[in-house]
């Protein structure tokens, strides 16, 4: 059976509403015409990402999110590290609420595994366009982190 796991790494864990946000990548997955398979989002600090990112990426820099991909097929599955404390940084700088901001980075990752780059100013543009059409059918009504 699929499944998406939260786990939480060197930080407090958020009041998160698991099943809700379950629920918005399950219909991302579905609507991209793929299947849901095992997917973690793994929440942590800057300096928790910044080492996911030297040792398995070689790269030395800060940044919201890193997306291992375990895809086969269409089954998506991987591992999604996302850093709180670039997520509320990202927020300030685009005067968006942190649980829009966290649901984009969440999205973000997803598109990613189901097959979307962001390598070329076209490829960013699609990307900005799938994030902003899922946040569009997100509910935050209610949704407070």
């Amino acid at each position: 059976m699929s499944s998406i796991q939260f786990f939480f790494e060197d930080i407090h864990p958020l009041k998160l509403r698991k099943n809700q946000l379950t629920g918005y990548v399950n219909s991302l997955i579905l609507s991209e015409l793929k299947s849901v398979g095992d997917i973690s989002l793994i929440f942590c600090s800057d300096n928790y990402l910044l080492e996911v990112n030297k040792k398995y990426l070689n790269h030395d820099y800060y940044t919201d999110i890193v997306t291992f991909d375990y895809v086969e097929d269409s089954v998506i599955s991987g591992d999604l590290f996302i850093s709180l404390d670039r997520v509320r940084e990202n927020a300030e700088t685009f005067q968006s609420k942190f649980v829009v901001e966290l649901y984009r980075v969440v999205f973000h990752g997803v598109l990613h595994l189901v097959g979307y780059n962001d390598k070329t100013e076209a490829e960013q543009f699609e990307m900005r366009q799938k994030e902003n059409y899922y946040l569009s059918e997100v509910d935050f009504s209610g949704i407070e982190l």
